[in-house]
């Protein structure tokens, strides 16, 4: 059974405090819960991180494509917060890695503040998500295994 690497970025850990008009009520252990559902129901296992730290996402993404290399990892769905448009860090190591990454957002970002409209992550990503709230995760997974599918 291949993994599922869900990264969250900085603040994640805040959800279900932080602007629940925008992220909403749920917490972080909730988005857990449902992606744990979500990849049992598509046959994969999960890991599910959070860090507030650049480095340590960046070490993360560089596991994950060593496992995706040895075929034990289906890819990344990559929730890098604020990192999203900012980090050429993150970037350069899913370039660097090669690793099948999906980049979600719980809000819609497009209709945000102008600084949240770029992305350094989504020219190295194989799909974008935003705008589904936590729900984004669940289907985010479900397009992973189609991606898988497809191969």
């Amino acid at each position: 059974m291949k993994t599922v690497l869900i990264l969250n970025g900085p603040n994640l850990n805040l959800l279900g405090t932080r602007e629940p008009q925008v992220y909403g009520s749920q917490t972080l252990a909730d988005v857990q819960a449902l992606c744990e559902r979500s990849c049992a129901a598509n046959g994969f296992a999960l890991d599910f991180r959070q860090s507030n730290h650049e480095g340590e996402l960046v070490d993360a993404l560089h596991e994950a494509g060593r496992l995706q290399a040895k075929g034990k990892l289906a890819g990344v769905i990559l929730n890098a917060g604020a990192y999203t448009h900012t980090s050429v860090a993150l970037h350069d190591a899913i370039k660097g890695t090669g690793v099948t990454l999906i980049e979600l957002h719980i809000s819609n970002v497009h209709a945000r503040e102008s600084f949240r409209h770029h992305s350094y992550i989504s020219p190295v990503a194989q799909a974008v998500m935003c705008g589904f709230g936590v729900n984004g995760y669940a289907l985010a997974v479900a397009g992973l295994a189609g991606m898988q599918a497809a191969t």
